[in-house]
């Protein structure tokens, strides 16, 4: 069996019980977290995807959920998130903290946009403090 070792921090689709939550075959970790320093969060473009820039200062501190994720089901997250592609995301080590209190700090990896591919014109919503439900039913996955 393999062994579960990365921690990954989920801000969006990835969430339990949000539309791609079946690609994150994770544990979850106890709670909620938040990150430490602020981040912009924007649902983007007609699909409207939650992207989180990688522009830590600006924005709300991001609520979401921390995994523990085995090798293949981070390889599966990457693929989804497409980060070997150009426009894709980047697996970035980030700073948490549970969300409820100022406890200890935590870290693990997030998916974030690069900055620069972000067009102002193309957020339908944001920046945001956490992805809802409500954000979720305007989600559309990739075709193809």
């Amino acid at each position: 069996m393999e062994a579960m070792r990365t921690l990954v921090f989920v801000f969006g689709t990835l969430k339990e019980g949000f539309p791609n939550f079946a690609v994150n075959r994770g544990e979850r970790v106890a709670g909620r977290y938040r990150t430490h320093a602020a981040y912009p969060l924007y649902l983007v473009g007609e699909r409207c995807s939650p992207w989180l820039l990688d522009s830590p200062g600006v924005g709300h501190p991001v609520i979401g959920e921390v995994y523990r994720v085995t090798d293949t089901a981070l390889a599966d997250m990457d693929q989804l998130e497409r980060v070997h592609e150009p426009d894709g995301y980047v697996r970035k080590q980030i700073a948490l903290q549970p969300a409820a209190n100022a406890g200890d700090v935590l870290h693990a990896y997030a998916y974030l946009k690069r900055a620069e591919l972000f067009r102002p014109e193309q957020a339908r919503l944001g920046p945001i403090a956490e992805y809802l439900p409500e954000h979720a039913k305007l989600y559309r996955g990739r075709v193809g």
